[in-house]
């Protein structure tokens, strides 16, 4: 499914109403191809157009020898037709199945009983009678399991793995299917190959399973009162548009009623060069690189695609308010609509939606967040082609209801429409939004995220606008801002109510009667074998020599870590603790109260005002043994910066109100946390690892939190710098001119004072099965396994990576996922890999996990436990698993700060040198037998603890009690207060 990109909601397309010289499209002819690029843009972007309509999109990024990939079709949910929706979806699943090439056996013998699969769906989606559709499905399930023994599961994901690729992975949305690889550089020729006879001929093979992922998908949503609230907001924002109309996923009735023909109809309409882009971003010659994707997608023939024309929306003349209820915390969103991508509008929204919040200097940040008034509260823009949803997000502090909350969120409303806010906060607007632009072009798959989310919207047409966004937004005046807020926010808007509570009429999709089918995970397709051997150029791996890749200096008794950017003007500082909660549970809470209180000179809002205006930020953060104060920003604003910094921690001054608001606040977000199943099974894993006192529940009881007294607090930071830490630095500042200038501020002791002594938790050792069990009402069950193992040792982390990309940790194409997803249709989710600790003192560990519908529970629990029994060998997937490894590491280049924090986890770790080098040589040598011992010792028939998060409505006693010594635990048991 879809995540949150870095521009989508920022940087959405400009507009600009005169053409801007500077922003310029220009064209240009080499190696025989012409191209159409805009001038200064940073990406440096070059946009063909194939004869046959296709879109190709190169930005060459030479800081790796590797590239992202992202191949977009402009089709989603909106084109779904009315009586298949989920369609699009189904078909992204499909995708990665195969075509008659590869991902089958014998296609001769393998067609005729699809065809025979196609033949019975369309008789089974016609038939309205129970038991007759009882039987055909008995029918499709048994020819289903005859055509899977001429498939081979996962063919697509074997050819990724043996190249090196990572990230493989796609998404569905309203308006767009986009496929998503990561690749080693000089694997690009087999890559295209692969890709150019993925979208030939995709055969929707091994379907029935898939769609029972499909199933378990939608149960997931089902339990997530966060896409509650967004199908609920746009179904009421767009009661025409499809935005609003059809999910991604789709209906519970069209999930039960697929047609595998209306999905071969979606893809010969949609599926068509000019409706599809190939985006590259990293290392490669743009000249060839054409040139190989010319000659590998001509096949394709263009083809007029359905245009999706919905009727205009009416407009929102009176606010539209509902409840929704779910198990999770309360909280309230309002969505506005807003107009298309390429308006004037949708600029000014984000400039809105910016003021309001921008995470330091906003309305709601300094007059709601910072002063403690609610939880928490936020406002984005999430941007689609015809229209855009503004949304404002809130939720209640301890004893505030909702209908408080959303009077405060108004009032700030207010003050936007009254204009009281400072003009110069646009400017520092505009510079913030450029300093993450030029964070994002560090990473390739930034470029082609941004570059896709330009061809849904305008096909790339108005690339130069997107580049001038920034330059448009700062023309914007206050007043025209402020004449936009007050057109824009009336009561035209949705304000969804998420109230605690049991949701009527939710039904889930159930369970159909699987058989499970043959994977043949250990056969190949001579097309397979093709592209496996074909030649890959040489990558010569690089391993840090931190004797020459960085440098240490000293600033008093403080150890200083160096690399010097010569990339681009950013910097990054680091004043890294080797203590964290478990020397003080204290520390944590005063890390958080040091953002709600002032100095002597300045108010907290003060000091969030001028680090936004100095486009850096600070993050104070501990964890169980770390703690970390970061500064980030412009260069040339780093004296300020940290001068502002050592000002506040030093000079903070005890604030009883602040301190007040702040527990109302932790509070709030203590019984939170208790209303989240995710959060409830992490208190569970570390249960299940430790036992009765562990991490997780380490932390003040509600006795301690009330009792905790603000100069106390103050205290602990005021004494922070005194204690022992290293400094870290990445930025263009030479070692000596860095550390003259960090004296100047950064005082410290002759001595420094001794660090409180750890908490210590041991690791159960289990010599039989326990069950820990949390309730939580809900329609699917999670289940994960734990196990703890010997004490670290770095000669173990080559067998140890290669069986987790072997086993269960190497994507779709891993064994656990292969058998439990592909042939047993038991879970959407499941993983099961050995851990390995970050410190050689630790020990090594062993996590499983399958979320499955609840009828599925016995299923899934034998599933999984057959796997951690008996090791399948496979011989395929065991080379696929070590070559992926190994190519990992020749194309991995830790570069920047990362030299920094690779060098102090080796350090945990007791190793002086890059890790990384004794795996990669070690791995290629490595065997199945060493797998196979590994598994024997470390997993086989071994005691587990089994985490159950389900309801007991669902998952009774007697379910719980077959594996195991049951303990039905609190939640105050397992979160310590």
């Amino acid at each position: 499914m879809k995540g949150v990109k870095l521009w989508l909601l920022l940087l959405l397309v400009g507009f600009s109403a005169t053409a801007q010289k500077k922003y310029e499209w220009k064209q240009a002819t080499s190696n025989g191809y012409t191209y159409r690029y805009v001038t200064n843009d940073p990406m440096a972007a070059r946009y063909y157009t194939l004869s046959n309509g296709l879109t190709v999109v190169l930005s060459p990024n030479k800081k790796e020898p590797r590239i992202s990939v992202r191949i977009p079709v402009r089709a989603g949910s909106n084109t779904d037709p009315r009586e298949h929706t989920g369609l699009a979806h189904y078909l992204e699943h499909m995708l990665f199945k195969g075509t008659d090439k590869f991902g089958s056996l014998d296609w001769a013998k393998e067609k005729p009983l699809l065809d025979k699969i196609d033949q019975l769906y369309e008789q089974y989606n016609s038939t309205k009678d129970t038991e007759k559709r009882k039987e055909i499905y008995k029918e499709i399930d048994k020819v289903s399991g005859e055509a899977a023994k001429f498939a081979i599961a996962n063919e697509y994901d074997k050819m990724m793995a043996a190249m090196g690729a990572q990230g493989t992975n796609a998404h569905t949305w309203v308006e767009e299917t986009v496929y998503e690889e990561d690749i080693p550089a000089n694997a690009l020729d087999k890559f295209l190959d692969v890709q150019a006879e993925r979208f030939r001929n995709p055969i929707l093979r091994i379907f029935h399973t898939e769609l029972e992922a499909v199933y378990e998908e939608k149960n997931r949503t089902l339990d997530e009162d966060g896409w509650k609230l967004q199908e609920a907001s746009h179904y009421y924002l767009f009661p025409t548009h499809n935005y609003g109309q059809q999910t991604t996923i789709g209906t519970i009735e069209h999930l039960k009623n697929p047609s595998l023909n209306a999905i071969r109809d979606y893809y010969r309409k949609y599926y068509v060069p000019n409706n599809m882009a190939i985006v590259l971003a990293g290392d490669f010659d743009p000249d060839k690189v054409i040139a190989m994707i010319d000659a590998k997608f001509k096949y394709m023939k263009a083809n007029t695609v359905p245009e999706y024309k919905p009727a205009p929306e009416k407009p929102i003349t009176q606010a539209i308010v509902k409840d929704i209820y779910g198990p999770s915390a309360e909280s309230l969103q309002f969505s506005f609509r807003t107009n298309a991508a390429d308006s004037k509008e949708a600029l000014l929204a984000v400039l809105a939606a910016s003021v309001l919040s921008n995470g330091k200097a906003g309305l709601l940040d300094l007059n709601l967040n910072k002063q403690q008034k609610v939880l928490r509260s936020g406002a984005g823009v999430r941007q689609y082609k015809d229209y855009g949803v503004f949304n404002i997000s809130a939720a209640p502090k301890q004893g505030q209801t909702l209908e408080e909350v959303k009077d405060l969120i108004m009032g700030q409303l207010d003050i936007l429409k009254k204009g009281d806010f400072d003009e110069s906060l646009i400017k520092a607007i505009v510079a913030n939004f450029k300093l993450a632009q030029l964070q994002g072009l560090e990473n390739n798959g930034n470029r082609v995220e941004e570059i896709t989310d330009g061809f849904i919207k305008h096909k790339g047409t108005k690339w130069n606008q997107d580049v001038a966004v920034l330059d448009d937004m700062s023309k914007i005046s206050k007043q025209e801002l402020v004449a936009f807020a007050n057109n824009f926010f009336k009561d035209n808007y949705v304000l969804l109510y998420k109230r605690k509570g049991e949701s009527g009429n939710v039904v889930k999709v159930e369970k159909p009667p699987i058989t499970a089918v043959e994977t043949n995970a250990d056969k190949q397709s001579p097309f397979l074998k093709a592209i496996n051997d074909k030649p890959l150029g040489t990558v010569q791996p690089v391993w840090l020599d931190y004797s020459k890749d960085m440098q240490k200096g000293k600033l008093g008794n403080a150890d200083i870590l160096y690399v010097q950017n010569k990339e681009n003007s950013l910097f990054r500082m680091y004043y890294y603790y080797d203590m964290g909660t478990w020397n003080n549970k204290l520390l944590p809470l005063a890390l958080q109260y040091l953002q709600f209180i002032g100095t002597d000179k300045y108010s907290a809002e003060d000091i969030s005002k001028e680090f936004y205006n100095l486009a850096c930020s600070f993050n104070a953060n501990a964890g169980n043994d770390v703690t970390t104060i970061s500064l980030n920003g412009l260069e040339e604003n780093f004296d300020k910066a940290v001068a502002l910094l050592e000002q506040l921690v030093r000079n903070c001054k005890a604030d009883d109100a602040a301190l007040a608001s702040l527990i109302n606040r932790l509070e709030r977000t203590r019984a939170n946390n208790k209303l989240n199943k995710n959060v409830i099974m992490n208190a569970l894993r570390s249960y299940g690892a430790y036992g009765e006192k562990n991490p997780f529940n380490y932390t003040l009881s509600d006795a301690e939190l009330k009792s905790v007294k603000a100069a106390d607090l103050v205290n602990i930071l005021h004494n922070l710098f005194n204690y022992s830490h290293r400094i870290l630095y990445y930025g263009s500042k030479p070692l000596n001119e860095f550390s003259a200038g960090l004296a100047k501020v950064h005082t410290l002791p002759t001595s420094w004072t001794p660090t409180p002594a750890p908490v210590v938790f041991e690791r159960t050792k289990l010599t039989k099965n326990q069950v820990l069990f949390a309730n939580y009402e809900m329609k699917q069950a999670e289940i994960t396994w734990i196990g703890n193992l010997d004490k670290y040792d770095a000669s173990k982390e080559a067998v140890v990576n290669v069986f987790n990309n072997y086993f269960g940790g190497g994507g779709m194409g891993a064994i656990v996922f292969q058998t439990i997803r592909e042939s047993k249709a038991l879970a959407y989710s499941t993983f099961a890999v050995l851990q390995t600790p970050n410190k050689k003192d630790d020990e090594f560990s062993f996590v499983a996990y399958v979320g499955s519908q609840a009828d599925k529970f016995h299923d899934a629990i034998a599933g999984m436990n057959e796997l951690l029994n008996h090791l399948p060998e496979a011989t395929q997937t065991f080379e696929n698993a070590k070559k992926s490894l190994l190519k990992d590491y020749e194309t991995e280049r830790i570069t920047k700060d990362g030299i920094l924090f690779s060098y102090l986890n080796n350090e945990k770790k007791g190793v002086n040198a890059d890790l990384r080098k004794q795996i990669y040589t070690k791995a290629a040598n490595i065997g199945f037998a060493d797998l196979k011992a590994l598994h024997q010792s470390s997993i086989a028939n071994k005691a587990y603890a089994y985490c159950v998060v389900a309801s007991e409505k669902s998952v009774q006693q007697e379910d719980l009690e077959k594996y195991g010594e049951v303990k039905k635990l609190s939640l105050s048991q397992l979160f310590g207060y």
